[in-house]
């Protein structure tokens, strides 16, 4: 996978990302999702970890971009 694709994709994950509001979710919802949510949010953090990582591994900082 190019850079150029792999950049898109994790674009692509953030925007799906920031659709998911679990606020809005009810109780019952959210107690029936909770295992399903919970390993989903720790394989997330563990994969965007590893890229963290790596970027540092290279001598690199991950850094938050500065407000507009």
């Amino acid at each position: 996978m190019s850079s150029n694709e792999a950049i898109a994709r994790l674009d692509a994950a953030v925007s799906a990302l920031g659709d998911v509001h679990v606020s809005a979710w009810s109780d019952e919802t959210l107690q029936d999702q909770l295992g399903e949510l919970s390993a989903v949010l720790c394989a997330l953090d563990a994969v965007l970890s590893r890229v963290a990582d790596e970027v540092r591994a290279r001598g690199l900082r991950v850094e938050e971009p500065l407000a507009a």
